[in-house]
């Protein structure tokens, strides 16, 4: 149905490098973000081949790693014919197919040895994981970094075909450091390398009044990165009603209406929507699957776990799971939903006031530290869920990640007067041995309330607002990554 000339037609349009064209800087900012960095590593790297695929939400930066990294090849003399960028979004290239558009490019500039191949939106090539392994193993000087916003094949049999081919980045939205780099936000402090947000109990009472007393200004900008500061493009609009509903429209509509529709058989797309509303009014909390199928009108319960996990695949949640970690009984099989950015959650159920409703504030807050505890840990794989027991009142602690040396416990406390119990979860399971926590912090509202809980307890306990906490944990990601 197509010509060679059609296919090479866009692929010309695509890659204006062949032409001698620059890398504008609208499609390759001057900005990184940590990602890219991690990127590069991956892509380059001199004895561990692998090729790279990006994994996140829409509209999070992924093709702008792509053109970045791009620039940065053509800064350093690699043959622009020999980089070859593609987007399967395309009506094109996706009826064309994989085999067909990489026919036409070779044909068309057979390139030396050295080559990088930039594919976008992956999944829409039919029998890509294929393809993409015949590349790795008949090619032995390509490199290659592909983006996907939903792809199954990934998530579900990466052994299949991908084990030791490629490697999977994660890409979340913008932490809160990430958005006082992208808007130039300064306090003209910054936080000295050695800091361990986790660990923060080892400060000098001192040292830790001056790194509050240097990260306050940052408080009156917390506000609206919880509204709309996820995504690099609509945190720099000036304009937050129309940022909510390019967010709409941009990340949620279409992966619901179309990503997912066109890559799962989805039968009822209605049905669909409303799990994923149900999702967004109930972001940071447990679900009950039977009580979530009751109330959506009686969906089959299996339907409704494979939606679920579509949503997760497409990055739109994260699933946080029960952790056993003092060998008491816990809540199984139950899991706590989190919106992957409490943007995404403001723009769906567009929701008046929202600031000065405490509940709606402690619910967005809880699913910003989460995501921010998740993306600092998913480097290492290391689990991050929640504790619950089964007795006693179903005592809860809101998040746990799983660290081999032993546990941090996470407890988000955000109202303007936030008291805690020596018999609370977070504190039962610090003094029990068999936890073997080595940090734990309390999450607080007020720029002033910080400090160590006054409770005796195995390890000190500190209490630390929202915004100085994600802020300092976005700069030892930052620290980690630059390394």
């Amino acid at each position: 149905m197509l010509s060679d000339e059609q296919i090479l037609n866009v692929l010309m349009q695509y890659n204006p490098w062949w032409k001698g064209l620059p890398v504008t800087d609208k499609l390759a900012p001057v900005h990184h973000r940590f990602a890219y960095y991690e990127a590069k590593k991956l892509l380059l790297h001199q004895d561990l081949r692998r090729f790279v695929i990006l994994s996140g939400p829409r509209r999070v930066g992924k093709t702008t790693i792509l053109f970045q990294l791009i620039k940065n090849l053509l800064s350093q003399n690699v043959s622009a014919r020999n980089i070859l960028y593609l987007s399967f979004d395309n009506p094109v290239l996706k009826l064309a197919g994989f085999e067909e558009t990489m026919r036409v490019y070779k044909n068309a500039y057979p390139a030396g040895n050295k080559c990088y191949f930039f594919i976008d939106e992956v999944q829409y090539a039919r029998d890509w994981e294929s393809w993409i392994k015949t590349l790795y193993d008949t090619k032995p000087n390509l490199r290659v970094m592909a983006t996907g916003s939903a792809s199954p094949v990934l998530e579900k049999d990466p052994a299949e075909s991908g084990v030791g081919r490629w490697s999977i980045l994660k890409i979340p939205t913008l932490s809160f450091y990430e958005y006082c780099d992208l808007l130039q936000i300064t306090t003209g402090w910054q936080p000295p390398a050695a800091i361990n947000p986790t660990r923060l109990d080892m400060l000098e009472k001192g040292d830790f009044s001056d790194v509050m007393a240097g990260l306050s200004p940052l408080q009156q900008h917390f506000n609206r990165y919880l509204t709309v500061g996820g995504f690099p493009e609509l945190a720099l609009a000036g304009e937050e009603t129309l940022s909510q509903k390019l967010l709409r429209e941009d990340v949620v509509d279409k992966v619901l209406k179309r990503d997912l529709l066109s890559l799962y058989n989805v039968r009822s797309p209605l049905q669909f929507e409303k799990v994923f509303l149900y999702l967004c009014m109930h972001s940071s909390s447990i679900i009950n699957i039977t009580t979530m199928a009751k109330e959506l009108e009686g969906i089959n319960k299996i339907t409704l776990l494979n939606y679920i996990d579509y949503l997760k695949q497409a990055n739109l949640i994260y699933i946080s799971n029960p952790l056993n970690v003092d060998g008491k009984g816990i809540l199984k099989g139950r899991s706590k939903i989190y919106v992957a950015d409490p943007a995404i959650r403001n723009a769906v159920l567009m929701l008046e006031n929202v600031l000065a409703d405490p509940v709606e504030m402690g619910s967005m807050v809880e699913t910003a530290v989460y995501k921010h505890i998740a993306a600092y840990y998913s480097s290492a794989n290391i689990q991050v869920g929640y504790y619950r027991r089964v007795k006693d009142s179903e005592k809860e602690v809101d998040i746990v990640a799983g660290l081999p040396a032993g546990k941090f416990l996470c407890e988000v406390k955000y109202r303007e007067q936030a008291p805690v119990k020596a018999s609370d979860a977070l504190f039962e399971l610090i003094n029990s041995e068999k936890a073997k926590v080595q940090g734990a912090v309390i999450i607080t509202k007020r720029a002033e309330d910080y400090g160590i809980v006054a409770h005796n307890s195995r390890i000190p306990v500190v209490r630390i607002p929202a915004f100085a906490f994600l802020y300092l944990l976005g700069h030892a990601e930052k620290e980690r990554v630059l390394a």
